[in-house]
């Protein structure tokens, strides 16, 4: 089956075309990326496999435009992949927010797009956009199958009291104001395909993912559910991310909104773009420029670093007391895959935990490897996150099922 997966941003489209003929057997097509949508000029990279790069640039207006030139370079005659259109079978889409009732991929229908919508208030910055990249395919594929995967399902395991935030529990019921978490579809996958790395019965086994990147995320995986995850509402809880704060004491935030003079949607803006990595440093969001200023003697840079590590080994040491021991802690997202020294240092924090490091394996970069010694108690592993591939399997599945 040829899926397109879809991931639309406010102003980027992210894609990629897959033959699925299982599962585990299938081939990646194409990939690319549409960035600048709407704005003056937009360009679009398009990657097919085995074929010369295509770049173009052009003014893309909307979802729908950049949809349709993705549509154009998949089915160009030098850089394209596919016959025609009718080739692709299903859509996925990567949505951010399913919110407490939308707790599985589910097609895509007219009362699922209502839900959609209902959730844009928790997710204002990415289910709109998630939704424009649903609209769009409708009108320029109409007939073709599209199922909608979320970032928040993984974890709608957790159990209440994980879940509950210790405020007046009418905003719950009223507004649903609980913890939801993110990154769910990379935390399903690497906790899944690292059990199966480290030899591990999935479904009896105690795991702790660390997706980290520029955006960052920790979960507690106990026997292939997750119990506890880092992120809240909304994806700016728990570590300190580019340029998202993480967690700081609520009062934080009404001292420095009276003291300042700010409106609500400035304190949202000063947490979720001028925070982390950004606020701390004053340098950059990217934690390889601050990789680079840090070994320049910035200390700020340093500072910022500094506090990702302390964030991480936090969590993690948190969470094997919940899961009462741990016996597999994975690394995956930008970060985890390619910062050899990050690894090293959570790692050095936690040999109470019986952990033997390999530092020999742990000099790599974006690739699945075992980074502890073969007698270490508790197993730590790099696996590259495959979201994407995700997707597409639960597209195949739920459209399959549909089908017969």
């Amino acid at each position: 089956m040829i899926i397109l997966v879809l991931n639309c941003g406010s102003s980027s489209l992210k894609y990629q075309l897959l033959d699925m003929k299982s599962d585990e057997v299938y081939d990646l097509l194409a990939k690319g990326l549409v960035e600048r949508i709407g704005m003056d000029m937009s360009k679009l990279k398009h990657q097919p496999t085995g074929k010369d790069v295509l770049e173009v640039e052009k003014p893309i207006h909307d979802h729908t435009v950049a949809i349709r030139a993705v549509l154009e370079a998949l089915t160009d005659k030098k850089f394209g992949v596919l016959s025609s259109l009718e080739d692709i079978e299903a859509v996925g889409h990567r949505v951010l927010h399913g919110g407490a009732k939308l707790t599985a991929s589910k097609l895509v229908d007219d009362a699922l797009i209502a839900q959609v919508e209902k959730c844009c208030d928790l997710g204002p910055l990415h289910n709109p956009a998630n939704l424009k990249g649903i609209y769009a395919v409708k009108e320029v594929m109409p007939g073709t199958p599209q199922v909608a995967v979320f970032d928040t399902a993984f974890h709608q395991t957790m159990p209440d009291y994980a879940y509950t935030y210790a405020i007046p529990y009418r905003y719950y019921e009223q507004y649903d104001i609980r913890k939801y978490g993110f990154h769910g579809t990379s935390h399903r996958y690497v906790s899944a395909k690292g059990a199966q790395f480290a030899g591990l019965d999935y479904k009896n086994c105690r795991i702790i993912t660390c997706h980290l990147g520029n955006g960052s995320s920790i979960s507690a995986v106990a026997n292939g559910k997750c119990i506890e995850t880092s992120m809240g509402l909304t994806p700016l809880d728990g570590l300190i991310m580019g340029t998202r704060s993480g967690a700081v004491d609520p009062s934080v935030v009404t001292y420095i909104q009276k003291k300042e003079g700010l409106t609500a949607d400035q304190v949202e803006t000063m947490l979720n773009k001028e925070s982390g990595f950004l606020g701390v440093s004053g340098i950059s969001s990217d934690a390889r420029d601050l990789g680079k200023a840090a070994d320049a003697g910035e200390y700020r840079a340093k500072l910022a670093l500094k506090k990702l590590v302390h964030g991480i080994i936090h969590y993690v040491g948190a969470y094997t007391a919940e899961m009462n021991g741990v016996d597999l802690v994975v690394f995956t997202g930008g970060i985890g895959e390619n910062n050899a020294r990050l690894r090293r240092r959570v790692c050095d924090n936690m040999a109470y935990l019986g952990i033997k490091f390999d530092h020999e394996a742990n000099d790599c970069r974006g690739k699945d490897v075992m980074i502890t010694l073969p007698d270490s108690k508790v197993k730590v592993a790099v696996i590259c996150t495959n979201e994407e591939l995700v997707i597409a399997q639960d597209t195949m599945h739920i459209v399959l099922n549909e089908q017969e």
